[in-house]
């Protein structure tokens, strides 16, 4: 655990995570001891080591008062450094050879306007879930937004035709899939 965040200015704060090689999660909460001001909250950065170049500040996402913890996954981080966007924002552009976490301060409408690193967002398999339930939701109901029966198609021998019932039933297999395993996708 480490809570030796150094400040490096008026509203940012970084610490060094020594053998970043080892690790695979990265959990950052508030203390307890001093809440963000008021309509404040903080972005959360990461930098993996790179003997070869500055820091390359990736945003993970953010806590605020009212969301004090959150653990993000920069496995696939790892990799490609050069993956996240370039952020020259914590210090100078020294060499470093420890990974970083970099916390900035910044208004919440702010925070709410950035984009985090797809790979680093915090892992929440219903708020997943729902995303993908949606998304099919929003596909059977514009596919569906086309229907017309038999005998309201026009000849067209330049069209192909996909019968509701097919497109419905693979949204019920989706949906079983997706209840059983989450991350069945991914094979």
């Amino acid at each position: 655990m480490k809570t030796d965040f150094q400040q490096i200015g008026t509203t940012q704060f970084v610490t060094v995570v020594q053998e970043a090689d080892n690790i695979n999660h990265v959990v950052v909460f508030l203390t307890g001891v001093q809440p963000f001001p008021e309509g404040f909250g903080g972005s959360v950065y990461f930098s993996w080591p790179d003997p070869t170049s500055p820091p390359s500040w990736q945003l993970l996402g953010f806590i605020t008062n009212n969301k004090p913890s959150v653990i993000f996954r920069i496995t696939k981080l790892k990799p490609t450094v050069t993956s996240g966007n370039p952020i020259p924002m914590f210090g100078s552009a020294q060499i470093s050879h420890n990974a970083q976490i970099g916390i900035s301060i910044e208004p919440l409408s702010q925070i709410a306007s950035q984009s985090p690193n797809v790979v680093t967002e915090p892992s929440n398999t219903s708020m997943f879930m729902e995303f993908a339930q949606r998304v099919i939701q929003n596909l059977f109901d514009y596919a569906a937004s086309f229907a017309v029966t038999q005998a309201q198609m026009t000849v067209n021998p330049n069209e192909t035709y996909v019968p509701m019932s097919a497109l419905r039933s693979w949204y019920n297999n989706f949906l079983r899939k997706l209840e059983l395993n989450p991350q069945f996708w991914k094979n």
